[in-house]
C-alpha cells in the first residue's frame, strides 16, 4: 500500500464521490490507493455507499470484527480506517471546523523496544540423551525420585516428556528423549531445544551407534555436552575406556586436560547425581541463559496427543515471556485460547514462566512437533490468522497434487499398467502422541523392496475411530495402531467391511510385522530337492497298462513324489509316482541298491534305459 503524499507535495485533485449526508469526496494519489474524505459521525448505509460495498457485506465484516451495528447505526473512526485500508482506500475524516482536508504525515517507524533490562535469568533447559537401555530414563527417574520406567512397553520411553527439579531453590527443566532408533527425529527435537545436553553412556558398553547419533543431534544444535557416564558399579565397567572414546571423538574429558564436564554416575544407586545437577547449573551461570517474562509468550511444541475427554493437548516449552490462562495462542494452522495448563505432574498452573512446560489444552487441532507457539491479542486474532495459514496450507498441497501433464505414448501406458499390477500395502496409521506418529511412519517409509511398495494412506493421533475403518476400506488399507485404543464399535464396523487393525505397543515389534505382511504379499520361492533316482531295465504289462522294472540308483524314490522320466536328454514326462511295488506288495518307498516296480501317473510308454528322476517342490517364503 502506498503511503499519502507528504507535506508540500502538490494537492491532488478530488473527484466527484456519490451523494451521502455526511460524505466529502475520493482522490486518486497512485495506482492502488484511494483516499476517501468524510466527516463524522461515520453511519454504516453511507459508509458501504463510499466503498462500494453492499450495506449487508459491510455488516457482516463488522460482526467478524465482534461490532453489531444496524444500518442506520455510527461506528468509530479507528475502525472505519482498518475497513477502509482493508478495500484499498485511506480514510480521511474532516471534522467540524478544518478549513482544508488535514495533510497526512508519514509518521517515522517507532523505536523498538530494548528488552535487555527486562531480562532475568531463566532456568535450563536439559535434554538427556544416549543409546538404548543406557539408562537415561532410570537417571531421569533417580532425579525426579519418580518411577517413570515401569510404564513403558519392552522398557523404551516411546514419548518425550518435560520435567521439572529444584536443587538449592534454582529449577532445571529436563527433556527426556526415547532410546529407541525410531525416534531420532524427536531426539534431533529434544536437542534443539535445549541449553545443556547430558550425554548418558554407560561404562560397560561404551560409545554405541545412537550414542554417536545422539552426539551429532548435540552438535548440529551447538549444545555443549555434559557426559553422563552410567552404571560405574556394573560388572565389566572400563571408565578409562569410555574415556579413551570420548578423545577419539574430541570430547577431552577435564580430568584428562579437557574442557568436556564428565560426571560419573550410577543411576541405579542414585551415586553422582547432585554432582551431576551442581554441573548443569554451572554450565547455566557460564551460559547466562536469560528472558523476558513480562513479555508475551513465545515457545515451541514439544510433544502432542489428543487426550480422550481434552481433545488435542500440547506440551509446550515456553521459550520467553509468560503464558497465562486466557491467552490465546497460535501454532501453525491450529489455535486455541487458554482456559487450562498443566504442569508436569498433572496439576492446573495460572502461568507458565520462561524454560517451563506445560500441558496446553483445548487447540483446534493437533500442533506439529517443532512447531512455533505465538501470543495474539484475541481469539479472534487467532482464528483469522489460522484460517490464512490452512488456505495457504491447501493451496501448497493442490499445487504439489496437481499431476504434470504428460504426452501420449505406449511407455506411458505400459507403466500406468504396471502401476496397477504392483503390490502395493496400503497403511492408516494412528498413534497415541504425534512423535510416535512421526518415528512410526519414518520406520514403515524405510522398509525398501523393489517388489512391494508401502504407501501411508494417513497418520494421525488419537484412538481408531469409524472414520479411520471407513477410509481405510475405501482405499484397500489396514489400520496399525501404536499405543491406542479403539473407539467403540470400531472392531464390528472394521469386520464389516473387511479392514485389518494391528494393535502395537512396541515399534520394532510393529516394523517387523509389517515388514513380514509385505513378504507375505509375494508368491512364494518354489526351490526343487532331488530326492532319488532310478533306471528303467525292463517293462511289464499289467492289467491296466504298463509298469517299469526300476533299479534305484540314487538317494530313495516314494509313492506320490514328484518325477520325471528322461529319455537322453530329453524329458518325455513330468508327474507323480502313483504305485511302487516290491515283489508283490505295495510300498511307499524304495531306498538306493534295491529293485522294484514304478508305475507313473497318466503314463505307459516305458523304454528300457528309461530315468526316473524323484524330487520334492518347497514353497520358500519370499524376502523383500
Amino acid at each position: 500500500m502506498k503511503s499519502p503524499p507528504p507535506p508540500g507535495a502538490p494537492a491532488t485533485p478530488a473527484v466527484p464521490m456519490p451523494a451521502a449526508a455526511n460524505a466529502g469526496a475520493a482522490a486518486a494519489p497512485g495506482d492502488d490507493v484511494r483516499v476517501i474524505q468524510i466527516k463524522p459521525p461515520i453511519v454504516v448505509r453511507d459508509f458501504a455507499v463510499l466503498l462500494g460495498l453492499k450495506p449487508f457485506k459491510l455488516i457482516s465484516e463488522l460482526m467478524e470484527m465482534g461490532i453489531f451495528a444496524s444500518l442506520n447505526q455510527s461506528i468509530e473512526e479507528s475502525v472505519a480506517s482498518q475497513i477502509a485500508v482493508k478495500h484499498g482506500f485511506l480514510l480521511d475524516i474532516k471534522h467540524r471546523g478544518d478549513q482544508q482536508a488535514p495533510k497526512k504525515e508519514v509518521k517515522a517507524p517507532e523505536p523498538k523496544v530494548d528488552e535487555s533490562k527486562f531480562l532475568e535469568p531463566r532456568p535450563p533447559v536439559v535434554c538427556i540423551m544416549g543409546h538404548v537401555d543406557h539408562g537415561k530414563t532410570s537417571l531421569l527417574d533417580k532425579i525426579r525420585s519418580t518411577n517413570v520406567v515401569a510404564g513403558e512397553a519392552g522398557g523404551i520411553t516411546q514419548h518425550i516428556g518435560a520435567y521439572q527439579v529444584a536443587l538449592n531453590d534454582r529449577k532445571i527443566t529436563f527433556l527426556d528423549t526415547p532410546g529407541h532408533s525410531a525416534f531420532n527425529k524427536m531426539r534431533e527435537r529434544g536437542a534443539n531445544v535445549t541449553d545443556v545436553a547430558i550425554l548418558v553412556v554407560a561404562a560397560d558398553d561404551g560409545f554405541m551407534p545412537q550414542t554417536d547419533e545422539a552426539l551429532k543431534f548435540i552438535r548440529a544444535a551447538k549444545v555443549t555436552p555434559i557426559v553422563a557416564i552410567n552404571k560405574i558399579d556394573a560388572k565389566g565397567a572400563d571408565i578409562d575406556r569410555v574415556k579413551r572414546q570420548m578423545q577419539e571423538r574430541d570430547l577431552m574429558p577435564e580430568d584428562w586436560g579437557g574442557e568436556t564436564i564428565t560426571v560419573l554416575v550410577s543411576a541405579l544407586k542414585g551415586q553422582g547425581i547432585e554432582n551431576l545437577l551442581e554441573m548443569i547449573l554451572l554450565q547455566a551461570d557460564v551460559l547466562e541463559l536469560k528472558a523476558n517474562p513480562k513479555a508475551p509468550a513465545t515457545g515451541v511444541v514439544i510433544e502432542a496427543e489428543i487426550e480422550v475427554g481434552r481433545g488435542p493437548t500440547a506440551t509446550v516449552l515456553i521459550e520467553n515471556g509468560t503464558l497465562r490462562v486466557g491467552d490465546a495462542l497460535v501454532c501453525g494452522q491450529f489455535f486455541t485460547k487458554v482456559r487450562a495448563m498443566f504442569d508436569d505432574k498433572g496439576k492446573p498452573v495460572k502461568s507458565a514462566m520462561p524454560a517451563e512446560a506445560v500441558r496446553v489444552i483445548g487447540w483446534s487441532g493437533t500442533p506439529e512437533c517443532g512447531a512455533i507457539v505465538e501470543t495474539v491479542k484475541n481469539d479472534r486474532e487467532a482464528k483469522r490468522i489460522t484460517e490464512e495459514r490452512a488456505f495457504e496450507l491447501k493451496k501448497q498441497a493442490a499445487a504439489a497434487a496437481a499431476p504434470a501433464a504428460k504426452p501420449a505414448s505406449i511407455e506411458n501406458l505400459f507403466q500406468a499398467i504396471a502401476a496397477q499390477k504392483a503390490r502395493v500395502l496400503r497403511l492408516v496409521v494412528k498413534a497415541d502422541v504425534y512423535g510416535s506418529v512421526e518415528a512410526v511412519v519414518s520406520s514403515l517409509t524405510a522398509i525398501r523392496s523393489d517388489k512391494v511398495s508401502l504407501e501411508i494412506v494417513g497418520a494421525d493421533v488419537g484412538p481408531i475411530s469409524k472414520n479411520d475403518v471407513l477410509m481405510a476400506s475405501a482405499s484397500g488399507a489396514s489400520i496399525i495402531g501404536f499405543n491406542v485404543k479403539s473407539e467403540s464399535g470400531v472392531e464390528a464396523l472394521a469386520k464389516h467391511h473387511g479392514v485389518g487393525v494391528s494393535q502395537y505397543e512396541i515399534i520394532y515389534q510393529l516394523v517387523d510385522s509389517v515388514r513380514d505382511t509385505m513378504a507375505d504379499m509375494l508368491e512364494p520361492e518354489i526351490r526343487e530337492i532331488k530326492i532319488g533316482g532310478a533306471e528303467v531295465r525292463a517293462v511289464f504289462p499289467i492289467a491296466k497298462g504298463f509298469v517299469a522294472g526300476c533299479l534305484v540308483t540314487e538317494g530313495r524314490v516314494q509313492a506320490l513324489a514328484f518325477a520325471r522320466l528322461r529319455r537322453g536328454n530329453r524329458v518325455e514326462v513330468e508327474t507323480r509316482i502313483a504305485t511302487i511295488r516290491r515283489v508283490k506288495d505295495e510300498v511307499k518307498e524304495v531306498r538306493a541298491g534295491t529293485e522294484c516296480g514304478i508305475h507313473l501317473e497318466n503314463y505307459d510308454a516305458y523304454q528300457p534305459g528309461d530315468v526316473i528322476e524323484c524330487f520334492e517342490i518347497q514353497k520358500l517364503r519370499a524376502t523383500l
